[in-house]
């Protein structure tokens, strides 16, 4: 059993918002995610009261790009951290302005980096030297000076995430002491002005004394920076990486924990370094808590004494819970949802979705009230990595529907695709060669 509360007041397994599952599925065809906008502004509002002011938010678009999700937060108050061309365009078209987008990744394209230039965001997350060359010739050639950061992969690292990020060798960042060289021969790149730093240790990560050590580390070398290199920096990026519990025997990060322990830190660092922004970016801790995966029973079979639900959703639209890439598979929280019936025959099931390979496993062995055929599942705390993250063209299924419940509204915020819309991907057309 999950030793943690996954069901809210907002999101739980009779309705999203003031809107019955049922009355939202008999609406929206089954597979879909939906997106409480309450428990997502209510979470960012938890957040900003609970930990120091000083800190400045960033959501990260890869946790969860869709158009209306991205609004919502960005109205909140946070910026916006992209790593690709769409998520850059993603974040302008939700209101974002450049002076709030930082743009982050190892393997920025020519023509991404010169969009960047011609909006002047508010600094190009550089990881690489070959990067920072390519950013100085473009900004050059557009007559312009572009901001930066470096992101930097230093010499420590976070054991406590669940995925490393640095610390270790790395497509990301740039190694500390390249970065502190660099800081000496700044004058070779005219056309770029270095604005802060940048450093995302790891992801997922539940014990709040880690997230002070992280932040602890990371102010540190941002000090030695300023002061033994005689370099200004307008914000220092501590990254984030606070994890959200799925599985059995995972606790809520402690977010009072991680105030109380950063507090001191940062009002230190701030003591000496006032005019320094920090920036903290989150992805999975901002929106994952928000959506939830809904799928519908088609048949309910037995085999070689298993009970299995064949559900019309699977790992197409949900690898994550599926334990697509992960070395040991654990079943997120699910719940049965809508009016209980056969409250009291608890049986256990294999969940899986309609998919010709063994690996469709949404759920295993998971104790629900008895099924029948036309029930509704429920995969909680999926508003992050859902189906972007997913195979979802996989027997050519497509991308599920995505719906925003706003109260007592419901809103299709992406809509299915369809065979047609499959099909018209795939005309062909001559090229001139």
């Amino acid at each position: 059993m999950h030793n943690f509360k996954f069901q809210t007041e907002y999101i739980n397994s009779l309705h999203v918002d003031q809107v019955e599952i049922e009355k939202i599925a008999a609406t929206v065809k089954t597979p879909f995610y939906v997106y409480s906008a309450n428990q997502l502004k209510n979470h960012l509002i938890t957040l900003k009261n609970t930990l120091p002011d000083a800190l400045n938010y960033f959501y990260s678009l890869k946790a969860n790009p869709n158009l209306s999700l991205v609004g919502i937060i960005h109205q909140q108050g946070v910026g916006c951290e992209v790593c690709s061309l769409a998520e850059l365009e993603t974040a302008l078209a939700a209101g974002a302005s450049p002076a709030e987008i930082i743009f982050v990744g190892p393997g920025k394209s020519e023509h991404e980096l010169s969009r960047c230039v011609a909006l002047g965001i508010k600094a190009v997350v550089v990881e690489s030297l070959s990067e920072l060359a390519l950013l100085n010739k473009l900004a050059e050639n557009a007559g312009v000076v572009q901001p930066f950061a470096f992101r930097i992969n230093p010499n420590f690292t976070s054991e406590k995430a669940r995925l490393v990020m640095s610390g270790k060798p790395r497509q990301f960042g740039i190694d500390e002491h390249l970065v502190l060289e660099t800081l000496n021969h700044l004058d070779q790149y005219p056309h770029v002005a270095l604005e802060g730093i940048h450093i995302y240790l790891g992801t997922r990560i539940l014990d709040a004394e880690a997230v002070v050590a992280n932040t602890r580390n990371i102010l540190s070398l941002a000090e030695t920076i300023q002061r033994e290199y005689g370099v200004t920096l307008n914000f220092v990026d501590i990254g984030g990486g606070l994890g959200v519990p799925y599985y059995p025997r995972e606790t809520e990060l402690d977010l009072d924990a991680v105030a109380t322990g950063i507090e001191p830190v940062i009002r230190e660092f701030r003591d000496h370094f006032p005019e320094t922004k920090l920036i903290m970016e989150l992805g999975r801790f901002i929106v994952g808590r928000s959506g939830m995966f809904v799928t519908r029973v088609r048949y309910l079979k037995a085999s070689k004494g298993k009970m299995f639900a064949v559900c019309d959703g699977g790992s197409n639209c949900h690898g994550a819970a599926a334990g697509l890439g992960s070395v040991i598979r654990k079943n997120f929280p699910i719940a049965r949802l809508g009016t209980a019936h056969h409250a009291h025959d608890v049986q256990h099931y294999m969940l899986t979705g309609p998919l010709c390979t063994p690996t469709d496993l949404i759920g295993d062995d998971v104790p629900l009230p008895q099924l029948d055929e036309g029930d509704l599942i429920g995969i909680f705390h999926s508003g992050a990595y859902g189906p972007t993250a997913s195979p979802v063209y996989f027997l050519s299924f497509g991308y599920p529907s995505e719906v925003l419940v706003d109260g007592d509204q419901l809103i299709v915020i992406r809509h299915a695709d369809g065979v047609e819309h499959m099909l018209a991907q795939q005309q062909p057309q001559p090229l001139a060669v």
